[in-house]
């Protein structure tokens, strides 16, 4: 059996390793970019009473209509721009590849970045090529452009702010990456509400541009919401590759309900870039740590002997990302999500100690 498995799957699929998501049960959990807050228990029990009047037994609308417009109204879509929606950002990464994976098509992005558009692209066996940050993380835009010209990219990801550096990049900068680019510019906004900017406005300047959210950074992770918008041409030609029903019922329906509530997402997201900038300046004043400036809900840190100060923390309950020898400009870099004040107090106290005990 083993023999057959390696003779049928695809090599390249054989060498990957399987997205690994740690166990989390008794942890504080400040690994995954999670908004910490939960739902108002008024809101909850609205939640909970509009659940009784769904139909489980039923498909749900495959064109999400209603939740359409809901999203088109609540984070102010230009006009003549369509919407699609994907179960998270992961599948409309998944399927804009599908649909743009010629024989010999590339993938580019910058490096390091987020980690789905490499595996991705190797799941649709496209060629990936990822354009080296300059030191502090921001865009090498000679050698981007350099890249573009050389290897001529079907499309280009730019997350903004990017993830795992939480940096936003110059905006001038990445306006030349899409006005140079021979195909379609992805700008994925994930974290757009702890930004400070966003490029939705320049969806009716660029025709190559498109521009991707999800709503899990935003407390709805557990609902898998994601969606692209742009242009109708390409949205036209990406719904051929979307599977029907790929966003369920109870996604749809709890999704309209909560955006029916906006001052309660936004008072959550103003609590997270208040304690944002706490947590930044504590980084900041702790011996032997070098914590970068942050336009999201996490903050990417640097600290000697950083793989031991993981375990030391995760010893002590507290879950936070190990980026150590993911890339060799994030050599010993931690990453930590925005928690609740008392689980950023914890991390804090934790972190002081643990590097206090291995420096020592």
């Amino acid at each position: 059996m083993p023999n057959l498995v390696e003779q049928v799957i695809r090599p390249e699929i054989l060498r990957l390793s399987p997205y690994h998501v740690p166990s989390s049960s008794g942890m504080i959990k400040l690994d995954a970019m999670e908004n910490p807050y939960s739902l108002p228990e008024a809101l909850q029990e609205e939640i909970a009473q509009l659940i009784t009047t769904i139909s489980a037994n039923r498909y749900p609308d495959s064109n999400s209509v209603s939740l359409k417009f809901s999203l088109r109204e609540a984070m102010e879509i230009p006009m003549g721009m369509d919407i699609m929606l994907g179960n998270g950002s992961d599948e409309i990464i998944q399927i804009i590849a599908s649909a743009l994976a010629r024989p010999g098509a590339v993938l580019m992005s910058v490096e390091p970045a987020f980690v789905m558009f490499r595996m991705i692209a190797t799941y649709t066996n496209m060629e990936y090529i990822g354009v080296p940050l300059k030191a502090d993380f921001s865009l090498d835009l000679d050698l981007m452009l350099d890249a573009i010209t050389k290897h001529q990219p079907a499309v280009i990801f730019i997350a903004y702010p990017n993830n795992p550096t939480g940096n936003s990049f110059d905006v001038e900068a990445v306006s030349r990456i899409i006005e140079s680019a021979p195909g379609v510019v992805v700008v994925d906004e994930a974290y757009h509400a702890f930004a400070g900017s966003s490029f939705i406005d320049k969806l009716s300047e660029h025709p190559n541009l498109l521009l991707m959210r999800t709503l899990s950074k935003l407390g709805l992770a557990g609902l898998r919401l994601g969606f692209l918008t742009g242009r109708p041409e390409w949205l036209l030609q990406l719904e051929k590759v979307r599977l029907p029903y790929n966003v369920g019922v109870l996604t749809q329906e709890v999704t309209r309900k909560i955006l029916q509530y906006p001052d309660v997402l936004q008072q959550q997201v103003d609590a997270i870039k208040a304690e944002r900038v706490v947590m930044s300046k504590y980084l900041n004043v702790l011996d032997g740590v070098e914590a970068f400036p942050s336009d999201a809900n996490f903050i990417l840190f640097r600290v000697s002997e950083a793989s031991q100060i993981f375990s030391a923390l995760k010893q002590r309950n507290i879950l936070i990302k190990n980026l150590d020898g993911a890339h060799p400009l994030l050599k010993n870099c931690l990453r930590v999500t925005i928690g609740t004040p008392d689980e950023n107090k914890q991390f804090l106290q934790a972190l002081q100690e643990c590097i206090m005990k291995i420096g020592n």
